[in-house]
Parts: C-alpha cells; structure tokens; sequence
C-alpha cells in the first residue's frame, strides 16, 4: 500500500513538474532582453508585481481596441504611446516602484471605465445651480480604484475616487465630483465655481 501511495505521488509528482514547465514565464508583456539597463521597462522587468500589472494593462487594452475600432478620431493607441512616456517619467520619481505602480493601476481603470469594460452603476442625472438644463450625468465603474465618467454637454471627464472623511469624493484632471446623501458639488473645468446638484428621479 506504502509503495502504492508513494508511486502515485511520484507520478503526481512528475505530471506537476511538466506542468509546471509548460507555465509562460511571469514577465511583462514585453521582451525583457531589448530593454535597457536602469530604465522603467527593466524595473518592471525585476519586480514581479509591476510585471503582473503590464500583462493585465496588456490584457485591457486588447479589449478596449476591440471597443474602440470604430472611435473617431482614433485616441486609443496615441494615448497609450503618451501613458508610456508618462510611465517611464516615473524615472525622476523618489519611489520609482511605487510610482510605476499607480501609473499602471489608473491606466487600468481609467481604461476600464472610458471603454465600459466592468460593471457600472448608472448613468445617473444630477441637475445643478438649480437648472434642470444644467446637468451632470455620471456613471460609476467598479474599477480598482473605484472611477466615474461625468458628462456635462458634449463633454466628459474621467475621475478617480479619492479618501475622504464623508462621502464620495472623485477628482479628475479639472474637474471634481463631492458626491454626499444625493446632492453633489461639482467642480467642471480649471478654477470655476462649485455648483451645487441634485438627483433627478
């Protein structure tokens, strides 16, 4: 019986090992031997974490192409080229890790969010300064960490939440949305007013 149990673990032993070996290697999406030494991509390269976080943005922009073949003007793979050179910016930071880290995480999610590739909550209508013409819509995407597209006319803003005491409070590049028991303050656009809206049921 001994004998029996200790050839099965053998053989489970052996079937592991080749499976095991057939694994892809847990690098980036990208060859690690035409990076240069000392440089973010080779960063990325030596920390396991960071490498995860390039094959899942690798991952997330197949799939956001996928929904952006048709976008006019075409964005999508000119802001990748600009989210790289901003990535590899991180460079001139004093915690490059952590710093490549955010990089990839809010590429992720803002990805997910523009492309409408996780779930969402909404659109939901806020009307502001009192004028029903005067809205928002925002739609909620559970990305990690939690975003938000508002829209306001023709416009769109991308925004990402942020800690906060009480309530829910998103910032974007501009803009700002203070979200607090159905009445948000939004900030739209560099140094304008807070406007004060309220849900539309």
């Amino acid at each position: 019986m001994l004998a029996r149990l200790l050839c099965t673990a053998a053989l489970l032993g052996l079937a592991c090992s080749s499976a095991t070996a057939d694994l892809p290697p847990a690098g980036p999406s990208f060859d690690c031997g035409k990076v240069k030494p000392d440089s973010i991509a080779a960063l990325v390269c030596a920390d396991a974490q960071l490498s995860a976080l390039d094959r899942k943005l690798t991952a997330v922009y197949a799939a956001a192409a996928k929904q952006a073949a048709y976008e006019h003007p075409p964005m999508l793979r000119a802001e990748q080229r600009g989210w790289v050179k901003g990535r590899d910016d991180c460079g001139k930071s004093e915690d490059k890790a952590a710093c490549v880290r955010e990089s990839y995480t809010l590429r992720i999610a803002g990805l997910q969010a523009r492309y409408r590739l996780v779930p969402a909550t909404g659109p939901l209508r806020y009307a502001c300064n009192g004028k029903p013409s005067d809205e928002i819509v925002a739609t909620f995407f559970q990305t990690e960490p939690p975003t938000l597209v508002a829209e306001r006319g023709d416009q769109s803003s991308l925004m990402v939440l942020q800690p906060v005491a009480s309530g829910a409070k998103y910032q974007g590049p501009n803009e700002s949305f203070w979200e607090h028991h159905g009445e948000a303050r939004v900030v739209w656009g560099y140094g304008a007013k807070e406007m004060v809206c309220q849900t539309v049921k």
